[in-house]
């Protein structure tokens, strides 16, 4: 699973038959006990969540069965609006 921070919204009025109905948001995956710059990714939205919010992603097969269509073209699913995340910086990094 993957937490990031909802940045922006994907518009696109010609794709996959399967895809029709799904809400698409632009997410920035957070790294809490690493600098790593992780690239931006698209995700479906199965909750509700808006532009700053914090999410939960789940992706690969995980992501297909959350709208219960195996064949459905989803790599990444938002399962989750996160009210609060505590990390122990120096915890994480003596593992």
């Amino acid at each position: 699973m993957i937490l990031g921070k909802v940045i922006g919204h994907v518009w696109a009025t010609r794709k996959e038959e399967s895809l029709n109905g799904h809400k698409f948001l632009v997410v920035k995956p957070i790294e809490h006990t690493s600098n790593v710059i992780r690239p931006e990714i698209t995700v479906a939205d199965a909750v509700g969540a808006g532009i700053g919010d914090i999410v939960m992603i789940v992706q690969g097969s995980s992501a297909r069965k959350v709208f219960e269509n195996e064949h459905c073209p989803l790599d990444a699913i938002i399962v989750g609006i996160v009210d609060e995340v505590d990390v122990d910086k120096l915890e994480a990094f003596r593992r």
